[in-house]
């Protein structure tokens, strides 16, 4: 079977500066290129539906991400990161014509053949039909707020907390719910210190930590890799309340593999409400 139209999205010859260098829909570049005729055993090839432009991809444009399970995206090859897409052919046991399925290293193209077994297959039923929730509020984004707040929030029933979240429009921040004595930060992102040339996480100012001290105020770091193990549960969980219509999701949606880039500027400039999403076919 014959494959063509693949246009993939690849970094452009120049790599940004350092961290200080500002992302630009211009950095990444549309080709069209052609995939093999057959698929081996143990493949599928995919139609892809939906692409995920988030914040921790623009670590991925240096040459050193800053973090061990991050690797940094090669000049002139295909990105990637996470997608849906539909299996148009099969010959993998337990993936058929028809499925829908997911990946966190989904190839920015609008077809790719993948090994089956990296895939996880969806049933759309859980998020009303809705698949691309299971990029944000039913997937990893929905996990880092969910067991952001279960692991490290501190929470106390009958304690009448408030919770005060930082970037609350974004993917995270608007599926989740700072600065009181005894108070507790989770830190889980700063896109706004992306594109500067500082650790991660980046130290706090002199005034900042002052307050810290002062107050009382313990601040710690959150992976959610480290917490995989409850992904299942919790997925289902998200799926449910997002049935009940007790999660509200946003998406801002973008159509057109090409518009990608901009996409992706979009975000890292704040112009997304909820997931940013690319809807590259239907």
């Amino acid at each position: 079977m014959a494959m063509v139209c693949i246009p993939p999205i690849s970094l452009s010859q120049k790599r940004l500066k350092g961290k200080n260098g500002v992302p630009v829909a211009e950095n990444f570049r549309l080709e069209q290129g052609t995939i093999a005729d057959t698929i081996q055993a143990g493949q599928v090839c995919v139609r892809t539906l939906y692409l995920s432009v988030d914040p921790y991809m623009r670590c991925r444009m240096n040459e050193d991400t800053g973090s061990d399970y991050l690797l940094p995206w090669q000049l002139s090859k295909v990105a990637d990161g996470g997608g849906i897409g539909v299996v148009e052919e099969s010959k993998h046991d337990n993936l058929a014509k028809g499925d829908f399925v997911t990946s966190f290293n989904w190839p920015w193209q609008t077809v790719a053949i993948l090994d089956g077994s990296l895939l996880q297959k969806l049933v759309p039923q859980l998020v009303n039909g809705h698949l691309s929730y299971f990029l944000g509020a039913a997937g990893i984004t929905g996990l880092t707020a969910l067991l952001g707040i279960k692991e490290k929030g501190h929470v106390a029933v009958g304690a009448n907390q408030t919770m005060v979240v930082s970037g609350a429009a974004g993917a995270c921040g608007s599926l989740a719910g700072q600065m009181n004595r005894n108070s507790h930060i989770i830190l889980c992102g700063q896109i706004s210190q992306y594109n500067k040339d500082v650790p991660y996480p980046p130290p706090l100012p002199p005034d900042i930590e002052k307050i810290q001290k002062e107050r009382n105020i313990t601040r710690e770091r959150f992976l959610v890799l480290n917490y995989m193990h409850k992904q299942e549960a919790s997925v289902l969980q998200l799926c449910q309340w997002i049935q009940e219509g007790k999660l509200k999701v946003r998406e801002t949606i973008v159509e057109g593999l090409a518009n990608i880039g901009a996409a992706f500027q979009s975000m890292m400039n704040g112009g997304n409400i909820g997931k940013q999403i690319v809807l590259v076919s239907k």
